[in-house]
């Protein structure tokens, strides 16, 4: 499905990313493999891990480069387009997918915390396709992929720095998806569910916590890939400004934020007013995360 296509995949080293590489390439797709190979918590560097998926990719008879900057860096994040470029002559698909975790609960959240991972998420998924744009735009055809959360869709305990940064991919990525529409651009999201390095850094003190953890390991990475291979493809040129989800078998459409009910009072509101006659509307929507989490996704093995 991707025979002639070039397709940068970001922190492929690991995990969902190096699946997504090796199916893109097992479709005809040459593909620059990034990956810095530092830590979970984005610390230290590791040429190995990118290397051993473009070797892996090679060996199989595919096309591969391996590219070592970190998506936070304006000229890294470039650098990954440049190379698809120079090496394979042009830029089809771009997949956003690096990442890292620096969890604390939020009244012990450090800045640094904050920004570390704000910058590789967010910021990372912003540079990296802000440098395909003008080939994107010259060759009036493209596909960003970008990787959101269920933690940035309806928030996580402990997550506040990843959960605004995966929400705010959202936004960017529909905000894409409006611009480049013109330039025959597509830009969508996945919340991918599947056992990584980065899963395994969920705390699993409680019986309900470690019976998640297990039903996690159950959701293989190699699972994502499918969608992405899709959206990247050309079958897929009428698809964009969507959120999908990919759990084991199991691929959701999410819907977009709409008003849910809304209360006019001629006369105008007053604090007093709203709490006896609209605030109890509120409530039903107040639920915990991971109430809403156990309504939307209940567990059930497809």
């Amino acid at each position: 499905m991707l025979e002639g296509k070039v397709v940068a995949v970001t922190g492929a080293g690991r995990g969902v990313g190096r699946e997504i590489a090796l199916l893109c390439a097992s479709h005809g797709a040459a593909v620059v493999v990034n990956d810095p190979g530092v830590s979970g918590g984005g610390e230290g560097g590791d040429a190995g891990p990118a290397q051993q998926t473009v070797n892996d990719i090679v060996a199989a008879g595919g096309k591969a480069h391996a590219n070592l900057a970190s998506v936070a860096d304006p000229v890294g994040a470039t650098s990954i387009i440049e190379d698809a470029v120079k090496r394979f002559g042009r830029i089809d698909a771009v997949v956003n997918n690096a990442g890292i975790l620096r969890d604390a609960i939020w009244h012990k959240m450090s800045f640094e915390d904050w920004r570390a991972v704000i910058d590789v998420h967010l910021n990372g998924a912003f540079l990296v396709s802000k440098a395909a744009t003008p080939y994107f735009r010259e060759q009036q055809s493209g596909s960003f992929i970008h990787f959101t959360s269920t933690s940035g869709l309806i928030g996580n305990i402990g997550q506040a720095n990843y959960s605004a940064a995966k929400l705010g991919i959202v936004g960017l990525s529909q905000s894409i998806a409006l611009d480049m529409a013109r330039a025959g651009v597509r830009s969508n999201c996945i919340a991918p569910f599947a056992w990584s390095r980065m899963t395994a850094s969920i705390p699993a003190e409680t019986p309900e916590a470690k019976e998640r953890v297990e039903r996690l390991k159950t959701m293989s990475a190699d699972k994502i890939a499918p969608l992405v291979v899709y959206l990247a493809s050309d079958a897929s040129a009428e698809v964009s400004n969507q959120i999908f989800s990919v759990r084991k078998n199991e691929i959701t459409l999410f819907g977009k934020p709409r008003p849910v009910r809304s209360m006019t009072k001629l006369e105008g509101w007053t604090p007093e007013t709203i709490a006896s006659e609209m605030a109890p509307s509120f409530k039903p929507s107040m639920a915990r995360a991971d109430e809403v989490s156990a309504h939307v996704f209940p567990y059930d093995p497809i």
